[in-house]
């Protein structure tokens, strides 16, 4: 008999692609496993209509999964949760770890024009254009470069969102998308742009996977080790760690871009936080050498975390949470 592996993630269909993408790394690697794929319906998908850091962040879409993990009912317990890593808090819950990151796909964001736009780049759109996004981060980076354009949220799996900028009626002149989504659906068609970080950095942990389980759950740690991309590993974590020192969420305009080569060990890490109205920045760089690729991946995005601290990050943070409060 076959060994099991049972995964669980979010009902979405970009959500159950990355699932069966592990699975079937698992599988290729382990032909004695068997890997059955759950997916669950979690409240970050069931309220579309308000933005994200309006009514919990990145914990609705991580709870009824972890509850799972731990499930008596043997029917319904799972042994691995795979996260878009750019949707799994910094800081997991006692009695859970990130037990490995894939190979990460296209990290950055990009620009999706409707169908039969005239339009090529956000430079082309006549002022008082609206553009969609639900993220602080795109929303505040991109105001600085292009203060003439108006954002407003938009929420919706990748289907929706497309089919909102399609439509004729639409208030969007265009919506802004992570590249890996659509890349993984199928639909790299559809990016009109994607942006360097001369435009726009793109979030913490994007374009990865993040494979969640039970803390010190051996078994399932030896079958990621094998699946679990290095260069990857090393940036992702370096990225976290900045976020967590930072203190910033999924929706705080915080946006990194990092680089890993694996022959030199040398890591650079660039990281930015902007003001929400984009009229404040502070944007740092910092380089190390990792012969321990979790401490000092960690000790990396730690080290610009305080540096951008010291040139004034922290305020410009303080000050978002002191405006939340506020509204």
């Amino acid at each position: 008999m076959k060994e099991e592996i049972k995964i669980g993630g979010r009902r979405s269909k970009l959500a159950v692609v990355q699932s069966v993408t592990v699975k079937l790394l698992i599988e290729e690697e382990f032909p004695n496993y068997e890997c059955p794929v759950l997916a669950l319906q979690t409240l970050g998908d069931q309220v579309q209509q308000k933005p994200l850091y309006s009514f919990g962040g990145k914990a609705l879409w991580t709870k009824e999964l972890e509850d799972r993990l731990y499930d008596a009912d043997p029917a319904k317990k799972i042994d691995l949760i795979v996260h878009s890593l750019k949707d799994m808090p910094t800081l997991l819950p006692e009695g859970f770890e990130l037990g490995g990151i894939t190979r990460r796909v296209d990290p950055t964001d990009c620009l999706v024009m409707p169908l039969g736009s005239p339009y090529k780049n956000l430079s082309d759109l006549p002022a008082g254009s609206v553009v969609g996004t639900s993220s602080v981060r795109r929303s505040a980076q991109l105001r600085r470069k292009f203060p003439q354009l108006k954002f407003e949220s938009i929420r919706g799996n990748i289907h929706t969102r497309l089919q909102k900028v399609d439509d004729p009626e639409s208030p969007y002149e265009c919506i802004i998308l992570a590249s890996a989504g659509l890349i993984r659906m199928g639909l790299e068609n559809r990016i009109t742009e994607r942006f360097t970080s001369e435009v726009m950095y793109h979030a913490v942990g994007q374009g990865a996977l993040g494979l969640e389980i039970r803390k010190d759950d051996t078994r399932v740690l030896r079958v990621l080790e094998k699946i679990t991309d290095l260069e990857s590993t090393v940036c992702c974590l370096a990225e976290r760690a900045l976020m967590r020192t930072l203190e910033g969420g999924c929706s705080v305009p915080i946006g990194v871009e990092s680089s890993y080569d694996i022959e030199t060990k040398k890591l650079v890490l660039r990281g930015i936080v902007v003001s929400v109205d984009g009229s404040m920045a502070v944007e740092d760089c910092q380089e190390l050498l990792i012969n321990d690729v979790r401490e000092d991946s960690m000790k990396c995005g730690r080290l610009l975390a305080e540096k951008m601290m010291a040139d004034g990050a922290k305020q410009i943070l303080d000050d978002i949470n002191l405006d939340r409060i506020d509204q």
